[in-house]
């Protein structure tokens, strides 16, 4: 993977074919930060992550002594930690609307991925989860078209967490209308084309859209 630039005292174990992952490692490479990724499955963990993650989860940041093992908390250490380029505005309101934002994502969007990527459900529970995941993504189209990102002229750490679902959204069964959502293909194409982006995709993610 593009992220990986030399031995570093940071590892992440991350999961090839998981959006909590991707985004992770989006910001590790728009910082261009040295890291040694563990790729792991979530039938199949390393035995000594259960030491490290009470929770024995994916993914998982490891620096130096510190263990992170929730996604958002490792986006926002890294911006921390690593301020350039900053993913996070820097002016307080700002900075509370972009954490608003992730979270809207998180229980807006991310339940229905879930869904549909552990397949665990009905068929009417599925369909309706694609149903209603294509619905909101047509319903808010426009607002891509007033901003380069979402809703930011640079791209945050809310771009960091849209990228790894839409990129996902053929391999979910869910096809964009083009007429209806021109803005938002749009900024896929702005997203997909980055150079972080492409550095921070998996040989299972690349396949997705092959």
């Amino acid at each position: 993977m593009g992220v990986v630039a030399k031995r570093s005292s940071m590892t992440f174990y991350s999961d090839g074919s998981d959006h909590y992952s991707h985004r992770v490692r989006i910001v590790l490479a728009e910082k261009g930060v040295a890291v040694d990724v563990i790729d792991c499955h979530v039938e199949d963990l390393p035995e000594d992550l259960a030491g490290l993650n009470p929770y024995n989860s994916l993914p998982t940041l490891l620096d130096r002594e510190l263990v992170l093992y929730e996604s958002n908390v490792m986006m926002e250490y890294l911006d921390e930690r690593f301020p350039h380029p900053p993913l996070l505005p820097v002016y307080p309101v700002a900075r509370a609307e972009s954490r608003l934002f992730m979270y809207r994502i998180q229980r807006d969007w991310c339940k229905h991925v879930d869904l549909l990527v552990s397949g665990k459900g009905s068929e009417a529970e599925l369909e309706s989860a694609r149903k209603d995941l294509r619905d909101s993504f047509v319903a808010i189209s426009p607002i891509f078209g007033e901003k380069p990102f979402f809703m930011s002229d640079e791209f945050t750490l809310v771009d960091c967490c849209l990228a790894p679902i839409l990129w996902r959204l053929p391999s979910l069964g869910i096809e964009l209308p083009e007429a209806q959502c021109k803005h938002l293909l749009a900024y896929m194409d702005r997203l997909f084309e980055r150079e972080s982006f492409r550095d921070s995709l998996s040989d299972g993610e690349r396949e997705m859209r092959d």
